[in-house]
């Protein structure tokens, strides 16, 4: 049994996770946050909105970040309802740039700060289950090498991502809007002097492609389709992928430019619009992915994982000391952040009319955007 309780056990040390476990410790709570990804995995998911900048003030870790050698990002380019390639920069945002991020750089960047702040980080380890304990949680850690170690806290903070583990083990039930799946891989020029951080997104007759350069000079490629319509086993080979590629005009132009060549195999991930039907519950709140999940599109997913965190965490805080408003106030706004997101992502999809009857794009029209 560790130490004494805790206020908060944080599961899952991702973004949203470590902006709750940081803007509980920042009003004096007691938190642990357990994260069992290896530090140093990669993973998809590397634009951050200049939006986000201010979120990272607020959490007292944005010099922390920008020590971190991520790239300045200065807007995106665009081939969407013409195959014209067109740009959209950042020059007149408040927020100035965003980031390509080395996203295990960034995530670890988080807990570092979560852990100057005081948060108890158990790295290698995940809640294995949780128990009501009276009014709190009896929570089991498990290691990766099998070792299980108890903890007793007041509140569940589920950052377990699209998973939800927490909140559909206590009653809640995920909503998906479609079934959307990236393939993705990483990619190193032969060539030196790629230095366009912008990412490039663009349809195609099946999907959409998307590339980002990151630091390290790798160029992460994605091509996002639904399950359905995806040829899993040859997308997930690098001949197939590569074949794929072909199908697209400016990203191929983008990697022939700099002689690129793939050096990681392609994977494959969950990127569907879901979330839950309730996004807190007796004595859980979810943040982040666990909460709502967005289609890469929206370029949204780390604004909304460090939005919501944050706000989690300052809504729990309230609760404890006794504001019996402030988890209502949290899902409110998350149900205002959903509509929004909904409405957005219609009007987007909604651009691009050159292949309305082909099944991918005649999911996304106005009339059926939400019958999936």
């Amino acid at each position: 049994m560790t130490d004494g309780r805790f206020h908060a056990v944080v599961a899952g040390g991702g973004p949203a996770g470590a902006a709750a476990a940081l803007a509980l410790a920042r009003g004096g709570r007691r938190v642990l946050l357990a994260e069992d990804r290896p530090r140093a995995a990669f993973r998809i998911g590397e634009a951050l909105a200049p939006a986000a900048l201010p979120l990272l003030r607020d959490l007292g870790v944005l010099d922390r970040v920008l020590a971190a050698g991520h790239l300045p990002r200065h807007g995106n380019l665009s081939s969407w309802g013409s195959a014209a390639l067109h740009a959209n920069d950042f020059i007149f945002d408040p927020n100035g740039h965003g980031l390509s991020l080395d996203r295990a750089r960034f995530d670890a960047s988080l807990r570092d700060g979560a852990e100057a702040a005081g948060v108890r980080v158990q790295s290698g380890a995940r809640v294995a289950s949780a128990a009501r304990d009276g009014s709190g949680w009896r929570v089991v850690l498990r290691s990766a090498d099998g070792a299980v170690e108890e903890a007793a806290c007041d509140w569940l903070v589920d950052a377990t991502g699209r998973s939800a583990a927490i909140a559909r083990q206590h009653g809640a039930a995920r909503m998906h809007s479609d079934g959307l799946v990236a393939f993705y891989a990483r990619f190193t020029p032969d060539r030196p002097g790629d230095r366009d951080a912008r990412t490039m997104i663009e349809s195609t007759p099946d999907g959409w492609w998307y590339t980002a350069l990151v630091p390290g000079g790798e160029r992460v490629v994605a091509w996002l389709t639904d399950a359905d319509l995806a040829e899993r086993t040859a997308m997930l080979a690098p001949e197939g992928f590569v074949d794929r590629l072909l199908d697209s005009t400016h990203v191929a132009a983008a990697l022939h430019a700099f002689d690129y060549t793939m050096t990681t195999r392609p994977r494959g991930a969950d990127a569907g619009s879901a979330r839950l039907d309730r996004f807190t519950g007796e004595g859980w709140i979810a943040v982040g992915d666990a909460a709502l999940s967005f289609d890469p599109l929206s370029s949204q997913g780390m604004l909304t994982a460090l939005y919501t965190g944050m706000r989690a965490g300052q809504a729990l805080h309230a609760h404890l000391d006794g504001d019996a408003s402030a988890l209502g106030a949290y899902a409110a706004r998350l149900e205002e952040i959903s509509r929004a997101y909904d409405e957005n992502r219609c009007v987007f999809y909604g651009y691009e009319a050159r292949w309305a009857d082909h099944p991918f794009w005649t999911r996304r029209a106005p009339a059926a955007a939400f019958a999936y």
